[in-house]
């Protein structure tokens, strides 16, 4: 038969609910005794029983990492990096369930019983009704990468506008006048952050908008690709091209080349988010790193802290953009 938390309470000399919270690492029990309870478990080969953890403790042990949309405007390294991130702190305490919100046609079956806490990755308004539902039906609810009106949740973002800022910046400074946006998917919150910290930048430095020189993108390779093309069909064309993230910067440097022109030397090129690939282009891309994965990790240890002590903060963090310099920026003299 299997090791059950009543085996080892009855060994430990405590309660079966003590066992429980010591192997979930309860802030509520003595250290020693956590420790104690734990060398009894593994020396008995305990096995966790998640269907009896859920009926003693009433917790489902599912936790929800729920993005706006998986479906488009999502890139690869972006879930990636949230998702590490949350699963680097639960671990095997809680089974993960990663869904897109657009995909429910009614949120009835996210509630207390099935999900234990949600972390929302906010990527526009449209998930704001997800939001409110969560916290009216009281479920622990952390929300990154979107800023939320209001106070009514935890909410963790990073400073997307001073990140675009810095980019393009370093942009002027190395002589570039005439530079081109393309932007993100229409109606996500960091693309108009970024498109605010593209025209901060030009204003701080006194630099002129360029008619024609903004083009929408979706946040990936064809979009940037399309969008870049349009660009060099512009009969005085820009001499640098900020994307708003880095699988756009990709697909704009394919058009550059495609057409016969060389980044930087030609056009200098940088983007936004700092994915796994960006340092190993040729040329290395330079853009803005996005703390996604810490930001994930600060979310998931502030959840399970809502979890386990039933009380949930409700404040605004910020977290620090950094602009990564690299080889896809050429100076060029005279302001051209």
């Amino acid at each position: 038969m299997s090791v059950t938390i009543k085996d080892i309470a009855k060994l430990a000399g405590v309660s079966h609910t003590t066992v429980s919270r010591a192997l979930n690492d309860s802030p509520l029990i003595n250290p020693e005794t956590k420790e104690r309870i734990k060398a009894i478990a593994g020396s008995m080969n305990y096995t966790p029983n998640y269907s009896a953890r859920s009926l003693v403790l009433d917790r489902s042990y599912n936790l929800g990492l729920f993005f706006s949309t998986l479906h488009s405007g999502t890139s690869a390294g972006f879930l990636y990096e949230a998702i590490k991130g949350v699963n680097d702190v639960i671990k095997d305490q809680y089974n993960l369930i990663v869904r897109g919100i657009d995909d429910y046609k009614s949120y009835h079956n996210v509630n207390r019983k099935s999900f234990d806490g949600l972390i929302v990755m906010s990527q526009s308004r449209s998930d704001q009704s997800f939001i409110e539902y969560a916290t009216d039906k009281e479920i622990p609810l952390i929300v990154l990468n979107r800023q939320v009106d209001g106070n009514r949740v935890m909410n963790l973002v990073p400073d997307d506008q001073s990140g675009a800022f810095k980019v393009v910046e370093h942009l002027i400074v190395h002589g570039h006048r005439r530079i081109a946006i393309i932007e993100g998917k229409t109606g996500f919150k960091s693309t108009q952050a970024r498109r605010d910290g593209y025209l901060q930048a030009l204003s701080r430095y006194g630099v002129a908008i360029q008619d024609g020189f903004a083009e929408r993108g979706d946040y990936d390779f064809e979009s940037g690709y399309a969008a870049m093309s349009r660009l060099l069909k512009l009969e005085d064309g820009p001499t640098a091209v900020f994307c708003s993230n880095d699988d756009m910067a990709v697909g704009a440097i394919k058009a550059i080349t495609n057409h016969g022109l060389r980044v930087p030397e030609d056009i200098s090129v940088v983007g936004f988010d700092d994915d796994l690939f960006s340092g190993f282009m040729t040329p290395a891309l330079t853009t803005v790193r996005r703390p996604i994965e810490e930001m994930s990790r600060a979310g998931a240890v502030k959840l399970l802290s809502f979890i386990e002590k039933k009380e949930v903060e409700r404040s605004t963090v910020f977290f620090n953009t950094e602009l990564v310099v690299r080889d896809s920026v050429q100076t060029i003299s005279g302001g051209q």
